[in-house]
């Protein structure tokens, strides 16, 4: 573990000072765990507690996930330190309506990357310095290039596997799936607070872990996020079966790029496909 005290003392100070001044009932940032493979969230709700914020390479979570709970948004108006992934996914749920811009303080970290070696979301990494944050601490970071083949290089890897191939891939790896729903539960973008695989009349998904319904489940999910999933990598981190769900959603986020040239979360204003309603579509099939 290396802490990054040119970010976390001023984001110690930065956020006392939100709190000690009434700006925010809550800081959600990255909590001191000497004992923990990661950095777990805090939450502050007072000054002396901010002293227990800490950046270093193991703040992997993305914690826009609590943005949508009700419980946390009945604390009073929000301040969160947001990575460049973490607010892609914040950007998403203002697009979306899910959170108003006036109930939370965007407290942003540059970020080089986590882990080590780094994630591999990390790597190819598209926003290190979060832009349009009320209040952005330490200095930015190098941002690389990355191109496209870098940017779906795990999507493509498995696309130059011939049909069979790949249907003996993804049979092997969702045959796994146990049905815990970590990836449903970590990801800041599934806030429906019911979701489809509860749904028992009509039952649209088998709730067994067998491979049908684990299919259908992960199918499901993807096309629910595709043109939303900013690649944060949270569903891949919490499976406990390591089944790689980044490179179904990096494929998803590829067919967007390339038919709609569209990126999820990159602005809060950007409409994005499936998602945007147009009277005056020309598809006489949503009629």
């Amino acid at each position: 573990m290396s802490t990054n005290t040119a970010i976390t003392e001023p984001l110690q100070r930065a956020a006392a000072e939100l709190l000690s001044e009434g700006k925010v009932a809550v800081v959600i940032g990255y909590g001191m765990d000497g004992d923990s493979s990661f950095s777990p969230p805090l939450f502050a709700r007072e000054p002396q507690e901010a002293e227990r914020l800490v950046f270093d390479d193991r703040c992997f979570g993305n914690l826009s996930v609590y943005l949508s709970k009700d419980h946390i948004r009945r604390m009073g108006k929000i301040g969160i330190v947001v990575k460049g992934c973490d607010l892609r996914a914040v950007n998403v749920l203002l697009r979306e309506h899910v959170v108003k811009r006036e109930d939370v303080v965007l407290i942003g970290v540059p970020c080089a990357g986590q882990g080590d070696p780094l994630l591999g979301k990390c790597s190819v990494c598209e926003q290190r310095n979060p832009q349009g944050c009320d209040i952005v601490v330490g200095d930015p970071v190098e941002q690389p290039q990355i191109d496209a083949a870098q940017r779906y290089s795990e999507a493509a890897d498995i696309d130059a596997k011939s049909i069979e191939e790949r249907w003996e891939f993804w049979s092997g790896q969702l045959s796994k799936c146990i049905r815990c729903y970590a990836c449903r539960n970590v990801c800041p973008l599934c806030y429906c607070k019911r979701c489809i695989t509860e749904k028992t009349v009509p039952q649209w998904i088998e709730t067994s872990a067998h491979l049908r319904g684990n299919i259908a489940w992960n199918v499901a999910r993807a096309f629910h996020l595709t043109g939303r999933c900013v690649n944060c990598g949270e569903c891949e981190r919490a499976c406990p079966m390591d089944i790689p769900l980044g490179a179904i959603n990096q494929k998803m986020a590829q067919l967007m790029d390339e038919r709609y040239d569209f990126q999820s979360g990159l602005s809060s204003e950007d409409k994005a496909p499936f998602t945007t309603f147009n009277v005056d579509d020309p598809e006489t099939g949503i009629l």
